[in-house]
């Protein structure tokens, strides 16, 4: 690190240049993957002055089960990563069905490094070093892909509330905590309020499960996630529906 606003650049795969410039990108949740922490916080700090939430994550690993586990607008992902390379967590993450846009950044910057990159499933290659004014551009427009519907920040079904920036869940004004797998769950069942949601569309959206293990683990979450988000309610909202699956509805 030299400067606040300029990042070192060396021949490592690291290395960013020039302060942050703010853009149209209110609202965005990112992810950085990146194992060199200098970098990364410069990064983190950045993004967050220009307003967007970055989470970030060290290793390949770690990186994985975040953007599984979590919902963003985009990630930016190193190739050279330790545990799980950068393209292999990319690759990983196309095959779950995880169509978060993903910008690569690497000091490989040869032609034959992007195409590579890109065909493993990346929408976006930025050698290293570089500005951090183009950096912020690229994720913009790569946030803007996110922009339909089904990406709304915030779902509600009558006074429920779910904020997927935030990561917030309130019914009433009221804030109920939930734990990763149940906001998943009901960040999903949202997203299809008012449609009956089968067990096999459950498998294969929030467990990641192309097949039925033939385990009751999806009735133990729905049961934790009902009683969290109805207890001290009058107004059910989370319905079994006998034979073909789960549906939360207001019926208010």
């Amino acid at each position: 690190m030299t400067t606040a606003g300029q990042h070192a650049v060396n021949s490592s795969d690291s290395g960013c240049a020039e302060a942050p410039s703010a853009g149209n990108v209110a609202h965005m949740k990112i992810l950085i993957i990146e194992d060199d922490l200098e970098a990364a916080a410069y990064l983190t700090k950045a993004f967050r002055e220009a307003g967007i939430v970055a989470d970030h994550a060290s290793d390949g690993e770690s990186g994985l089960f975040m953007a599984t586990e979590n919902t963003y607008d985009v990630a930016i992902i190193d190739r050279m990563l330790p545990r799980r390379d950068g393209l292999s967590v990319i690759s990983e993450l196309r095959r779950k069905g995880v169509h978060t846009p993903v910008l690569i950044l690497s000091a490989l910057g040869q032609v034959d490094d992007r195409v590579t990159g890109l065909r493993a499933g990346g929408d976006d290659y930025l050698p290293k070093p570089y500005a951090f004014s183009e950096l912020l551009a690229r994720v913009e427009v790569l946030g803007r892909r996110k922009g339909a519907p089904e990406q709304d920040v915030l779902y509600r079904v009558g006074d429920l509330e779910l904020d997927r920036l935030s990561h917030e869940v309130r019914r009433g004004g009221k804030e109920i905590p939930l734990q990763p797998r149940e906001f998943r769950l009901l960040e999903y069942l949202m997203k299809n309020a008012g449609q009956v949601v089968t067990r096999t569309m459950l498998l294969e959206n929030v467990w990641d499960y192309h097949f039925d293990p033939q385990t009751n683990v999806i009735d133990v979450h729905v049961s934790r996630l009902r009683s969290k988000i109805e207890k001290d309610f009058s107004q059910p909202l989370l319905k079994t529906i006998r034979g073909a699956g789960y549906m939360i509805k207001d019926e208010g």
